[in-house]
């Protein structure tokens, strides 16, 4: 990690909120345990997506040990605006962990959102929807100890059954200084139920700074649709962009070019194995048959991966 952190101490960061003043929605690849790391937003990168987030990171981990550090966290000069998503309960420490990330990202995002029960029983993650005094705290102390006005604090969350509640908590952030909320559009207790696109339109109306609608978006027409009902500035993608990662490109299933591009990057990035193999397996979902499927997910080293795309796909 050192070396790509060198280089980016050269590059030229950027100002996400550039993005939200540019009157276009704002394309964005959403936070992905094991999934949105640097090979994979290298790739969406390519295809029309114009901000990208790391995978959820424990402020508290990352403060403490550099070798948490180099684990999950790498960049380069190409993998800008960046957005690093941290997981706190504690104001100092994600402001530590802030303070560590600002050379080589673009802003921070508190996880308000993430509904695992080993998140919330840590005081992390959904919970902290409940916690508005916090968050507002949180917010406030990176705004004021992070020096580059330039430099992004937004949160990520659910909503509340009582969207008073929700809107009470937004507003509470935005007075803190948020940059911009991302509102995936379901309780915690919801997982497959339909989004309360409704629920993120309301929110939207009750605030001035931009808003980011999140839930069951897979095609680029998905998005245009969902922008429509919310009036959202942004759309964030998680399991539309694994499946097709050309997704806000326009493409309605994944490109051969794009699983090319993926295997150039992959290879050249030394992604692990599983990681690369579980990335064709999402991207190739929709244009395998399922006897096709059974040979492919099988597949266990890299040699017989591209082999076999080879032999089949000429990629």
């Amino acid at each position: 990690m050192i070396g790509d952190i060198r280089e980016t101490k050269e590059c030229q960061l950027k100002d996400p909120m550039d993005l939200f003043n540019s009157g276009q929605i704002v394309k964005i690849c959403a936070p992905m345990v094991r999934y949105s790391k640097l090979a994979f937003r290298t790739l969406v990168r390519k295809y029309s997506c114009d901000l990208c987030y790391t995978p959820m990171i424990v402020a508290a981990d990352f403060v403490r040990s550099a070798k948490a550090r180099d684990s999950e966290f790498t960049t380069n000069k190409g993998d800008h605006p960046l957005i690093v998503q941290f997981a706190a309960k504690e104001a100092q420490v994600l402001c530590d962990a802030a303070r560590i990330i600002c050379p080589f990202a673009d802003g921070i995002d508190l996880n308000c959102g993430c509904p695992q029960r080993w998140a919330i029983s840590e005081g992390y993650g959904a919970c902290l929807i409940n916690k508005p005094e916090l968050v507002k705290d949180m917010v406030r102390h990176v705004r004021s100890q992070i020096n580059n006005p330039k430099f992004s604090v937004s949160i990520k969350i659910r909503i509340h059954e009582d969207l008073k509640r929700t809107v009470d908590l937004c507003q509470k952030a935005e007075a803190a200084g948020v940059s911009w909320i991302t509102v995936h559009g379901r309780s915690i207790e919801e997982r497959h139920q339909p989004v309360h696109y409704d629920a993120i339109k309301i929110i939207k109306q009750s605030m001035s700074i931009p808003i980011v609608a999140n839930g069951d978006i897979k095609t680029l027409k998905d998005a245009e649709n969902v922008h429509h009902l919310t009036e959202a500035d942004g759309i964030m993608v998680a399991r539309g962009l694994l499946a097709n990662p050309a997704m806000f490109a326009g493409y309605e299933e994944t490109p051969f070019q794009c699983i090319q591009d993926w295997v150039d990057i992959a290879l050249e990035h030394g992604t692990p194995f599983t990681c690369f193999h579980h990335h064709l397996m999402y991207m190739m979902e929709r244009i395998t048959s399922k006897q096709e499927k059974k040979v492919f997910n099988v597949l266990s080293s890299t040699s017989a991966v591209l082999d076999y795309l080879n032999d089949h796909y000429g990629v």
